[in-house]
């Protein structure tokens, strides 16, 4: 008999062998992490803080509460330090509306006013609009808040309508800024006028109604002029909020 055939092993083969499985298993391995990282659901929110648990124990996030209880809430329910705005978000109808309204207990900041027409010098506008304006605007240079204007300067102003007309700035005889009186509607703007418009792309709005320090039938005679202003049939949702602090839903049928 003949000696037996001894079948000669590659080291190298064994160890790229070796290698390769290393490999895959540890790819393999990889991709179920992935999966499994895919698979997990994002964790929860972390939770509010005692200080803010303790504050909302006693609102109930789905009551619409009366006017004169909401605002009462609020108050309570601000926890800064300063002395807060009250906060009105309002869902609308439809989106594109906008307008001014006088709060007849408006509290913030000045609005800087320009007037064009007759009398505007004396009409106690931030500024006196004239041609050297209007070029001025034509440049896209806008740093007012409301333009009031005589009806006789409304075809100089229509040269600037593209500008003005996105900012809302287009003198419109429905909100006041078309009129014969300048200084009679400027007075009235200063007293408290204020705008308010919906978001570009939402049916939703954000007004400030005054300070919380204010007594609440101040608050409550702006909120009410707000929403007359408006028009009933375009609010769907009144939502009062503190500066810093959780919101009231208000029940409209007690405006």
């Amino acid at each position: 008999m003949g000696r037996p055939k001894l079948k000669i092993i590659d080291d190298s083969k064994i160890q790229s062998s070796v290698v390769s499985q290393s490999v895959t298993g540890s790819s393999t391995e990889k991709q179920k992490t992935d999966n499994n990282k895919k698979s997990q659901k994002p964790g929860k929110s972390k939770p509010r803080s005692k200080k803010y648990q303790e504050i909302t124990k006693d609102l109930d996030r789905a009551k619409n509460y009366p006017l004169p209880e909401a605002i009462d809430l609020v108050k309570k329910l601000s926890y800064s330090k300063f002395n807060a705005t009250l906060e009105a978000h309002i869902n609308t109808a439809q989106t594109g509306i906008r307008g001014l309204v006088a709060l007849p207990f408006a509290s913030g900041r000045k609005l800087k006013i320009v007037a064009f027409g007759k009398g505007a010098e004396t009409s106690g506008a931030d500024v006196a609009g004239n041609e050297e304006a209007i070029e001025e605007i034509n440049k896209g240079k806008v740093n007012f808040d409301i333009l009031v204007t005589t009806p006789q300067w409304m075809p100089k102003l229509a040269k600037v309508a593209r500008i003005l007309g996105p900012r809302g700035l287009m003198p419109n005889p429905k909100n006041g800024t078309v009129t014969d009186d300048l200084k009679k509607t400027v007075e009235g703007f200063q007293a408290g006028k204020t705008e308010y418009r919906t978001e570009s792309k939402a049916p939703v709005m954000h007004i400030a109604l005054g300070k919380l320090n204010q007594p609440n039938e101040e608050l409550s005679a702006n909120i009410k002029a707000l929403l007359q202003t408006l028009g009933k049939t375009k609010v769907k949702k009144v939502t009062l909020a503190p500066t810093m602090g959780p919101a009231v839903k208000v029940d409209l049928a007690s405006i």
